[in-house]
């Protein structure tokens, strides 16, 4: 084994300018491997994390799965039945029997529930009129199921009590309005209510989504604005278990009728176009280790056409086949090793670079860096699969040596 590395070895420095660009592909796909990886995964982690601190895990909403059937096809249910222009029935929307449905949700081991009535209004303040969303929630019971109050800006969620018709707005919609802790806005809801409000508070969980368009007023006030006393059209739910969402969802769901939505359904759409974020990052890096595979395979192939008469006294002087390829995937293995050990320098100055960089950017999120993941698994798999890909790379020329015939090459010599 000894006497195939030094013969292994004593091929790669023969063409020591073939060896260093093989190993810098391989160390360019390790580096940029590890540092797209962190770069990726931190962000999707952050995205992950701000979703669940600060929206309920299950919101149950006054609104059903599949819509109830109408009374004639239910009379005759195998009729070829033809309905037009249904008209809804005008009713108060919202949850039927909410109190007991809270009561007995907060019952649930590892669950906690909170009610909350959310309308639509326009919110003015001098010549400037902005479309918000308005939540009407009960302080006590909001904070365990939200962390709005850590994202607090100015004031707390307790203001709303204090004062006599307080509203706490998101950063985004507070400084699109120009409004300040203090200042007096107008309220008018989709019902034609009008109430002048108090700015007690803003908020910044920094989900642009939330941020430039929710407000938060006591549960009373809002259903003052929206004509619907004693009424919530939603029963928002924090778990212990998180991961457990969809599951609590499900059921909860088939126990009660009402449509049970968890954070992870909510955010499919986010959660897909994750699914396309990491299927760009491996295909580029394989894309740059398969360049680098293309490298090995050109130095090897390169050093076999060379050495065909120092292969054929290697076997003449009893080498086996095997013993011949195994000194070529050696040189292979060697190059992806080298190159894997530079890839982590790389990466590591890569990383540096990013964590360093600061800058100001807003979509689904506010970002103002890139939130980096390091984990010593990226390393481990990045250079387990140019590994692997190099000693793919070599392993057709040193079949091809091992197939060398010493009389056929003594032949050709003579």
């Amino acid at each position: 084994m000894r006497l195939a590395i030094t013969i292994a070895a004593k091929h790669l420095i023969s063409r020591k300018r073939q060896t260093l660009v093989s190993m810098g592909g391989v160390a360019m796909g390790v580096g940029f491997a590890v540092a797209m990886a962190s770069m990726m995964e931190g962000f999707q982690e952050d995205f992950v994390n701000r979703v669940v601190d600060n929206s309920p895990h299950i919101t149950i909403s006054d609104e059903f799965r599949t819509q109830p059937q109408q009374p004639a096809r239910l009379a005759m249910p195998g009729a070829l039945v033809r309905l037009r222009s249904v008209k809804p029935r005008e009713e108060v929307r919202g949850i039927k029997r909410a109190r007991r449905m809270v009561s007995l949700l907060s019952q649930e081991p590892g669950m906690w529930v909170a009610p909350t009535l959310q309308g639509s209004a326009f919110i003015r303040y001098g010549s400037k009129k902005i479309g918000a969303t308005v939540v009407g929630v009960v302080p006590e019971q909001e904070r365990k199921v939200t962390k709005i109050e850590d994202d607090m800006e100015e004031g707390s969620l307790n203001d709303l009590k204090t004062a006599a018709n307080g509203l706490i707005l998101g950063h985004g919609l507070a400084r699109k309005l120009d409004v300040k802790v203090g200042d007096l806005v107008t309220v008018v809801s989709a019902q034609g209510v009008i109430l002048k409000m108090k700015v007690v508070g803003t908020f910044r969980t920094g989900i642009v989504q939330v941020d430039d368009v929710q407000a938060y007023a006591l549960l009373k006030k809002v259903q003052i604005l929206e004509k619907r006393t004693n009424v919530i059209n939603q029963i928002r739910i924090r778990l212990r278990e998180v991961n457990q969402a969809r599951v609590v969802a499900a059921r909860v769901e088939a126990r009660f009728g009402y449509k049970a939505v968890s954070w992870q359904e909510a955010n499919e759409a986010i959660f897909g176009i994750f699914v396309i974020q990491n299927a760009i990052m491996y295909s580029t890096t394989g894309a740059i280790l398969l360049v680098a595979c293309f490298g090995i395979f050109n130095v090897i192939s390169t050093v076999i056409y060379e050495k065909y008469k120092d292969i054929a006294i290697l076997k003449s002087i009893g080498f086996t086949r095997s013993d011949v390829q195994r000194i070529f995937l050696l040189e292979g293995l060697v190059v992806g090793a080298a190159g894997s050990v530079i890839g982590w320098g790389l990466a590591g100055i890569l990383l540096f670079l990013l964590d360093s960089w600061e800058f100001e950017a807003s979509g689904a999120i506010e970002v103002t860096g890139f939130n980096l993941k390091h984990s010593l698994w990226h390393y481990v798999v990045s250079s387990s699969l140019a590994m692997g890909a190099a000693v793919l790379a070599s392993y057709l020329p040193a079949r091809r040596a091992a197939r060398v015939k010493p009389v056929d090459i003594i032949r050709g010599a003579a």
